[in-house]
């Protein structure tokens, strides 16, 4: 098989290695003479991956030991709704940061719970820019702050953490592992696996002790932190395979050297396609420099005629889901924590050679 780049933004590629381990154990897992698919989630061999994988993780991202790791289901998606069902606690407001497409998705659900103080809105420059902190308006009588650090759809990334008298919750499902990041300035922080973490149908979810145990009345007992702290992320049974898959991703993270080393890797690696992009008059992007994400890089060709050729082309070259978003348009790659360097060195030559083909 000849080496393909998958640029897809969620699924989202995994490292090979990880791919080769879930080759070979797939249908036997240690000594447990069966699938880890096949397995008790309650038997010793699962429960042990558990355990591993939360110290992993903990280890990876310093997590302090007054935080609780859960392992759910039900993507981000869930989360929306689960952030106001625990973190409102008898409040009627929460703050949100409107930043793109899936922070709109989360002022949507927040609304069927609270009234939504939209404290600072990207909306009006198309999500191609961040305001400065200084001039957000928070309502200081909020339940929480709500952002997402990293907008995968416009490739909007804040270069900031925003800090205010209350809880502050982040969406990381696409920045989640790319680079250290303090835990305690966060009250919650949720990410969906399919992108930085394993394979979808998992969702990590960190959470403040103390933001726990208070929960709107008369919601989903699956929904409330405190049930799942208090049965290990197991009230029912969970995604064991994206669970193992992601405890693989964290062995291989360590083996990188940790989110240092990575942070390193993912700054090259951006800089050098943005390099190409913008050393080019035939791409362009068009998000403010300071704001541009490391994980998802939308561009543009300046004839959007030949979209349909780019990507075919792209697709024989072996570089693949290279297509924009259908509300932004022109081309986007993910270059989450598995790509390497090579893929977007492959990615730039590519389109060297197609503007000189093209122009």
């Amino acid at each position: 098989m000849s080496q393909v780049y998958n640029f897809s933004a969620g699924p989202a590629m995994l490292p090979t290695q990880v791919l080769k381990q879930m080759q070979d154990e797939l249908l036997e897992y240690g000594n447990a003479k069966a699938s880890v698919m096949e397995i008790s989630h309650r038997g010793a061999d699962f429960m042990a991956m558990a355990q591993k994988s939360e110290q992993d993780l903990r280890g990876l991202m310093d997590i302090p030991d007054h935080y609780k790791v859960l392992f759910l289901q039900g993507g981000a998606s869930a989360q929306f709704s689960m952030v106001p069902i625990n973190l409102l606690q008898g409040k009627t407001k929460a703050n949100y940061a409107h930043t793109g497409h899936w922070s709109k998705k989360a002022i949507a659900e927040g609304e069927r719970y609270c009234e939504v103080n939209v404290c600072t809105d990207s909306s009006d420059n198309k999500y191609t820019d961040i305001d400065a902190f200084e001039h957000w308006n928070i309502d200081p009588d909020g339940a929480y702050l709500h952002y997402t650090p990293n907008e995968t759809i416009a490739g909007l990334e804040f270069d900031y953490v925003p800090e205010a008298d209350m809880p502050l919750v982040a969406d990381m499902s696409s920045s989640i592992l790319s680079h250290k990041i303090d835990v305690s300035k966060f009250g919650v922080i949720y990410a969906g696996a399919q992108k930085n973490i394993g394979i979808a149908g998992l969702t990590i979810v960190i959470v403040r002790e103390d933001l726990m145990g208070n929960v709107v009345a008369n919601q989903p007992i699956l929904f409330d932190y405190t049930t799942q702290v208090n049965n290990d992320s197991m009230y029912n049974t969970p995604s064991t395979y994206a669970w193992y898959v992601a405890s693989r991703v964290f062995e291989w993270l360590k083996q990188q050297g940790g989110l240092s080393a990575m942070a390193k890797i993912n700054q090259i690696k951006a800089k050098t396609l943005y390099d190409a992009i913008d050393g080019s008059d035939f791409y362009s992007n068009p998000v403010a420099k300071k704001y541009r994400s490391r994980m998802n890089v939308p561009f543009l060709l300046n004839d959007e005629s030949l979209n349909g050729l780019f990507l075919e082309k792209a697709v024989a070259n072996n570089l693949i889901t290279l297509k924009g978003h259908r509300s932004v348009g022109g081309m986007r790659a993910s270059i989450y924590n598995a790509m390497p360097q090579e893929g977007i060195n492959e990615l730039v030559n590519f389109m060297k050679v197609f503007e000189k083909e093209n122009a």
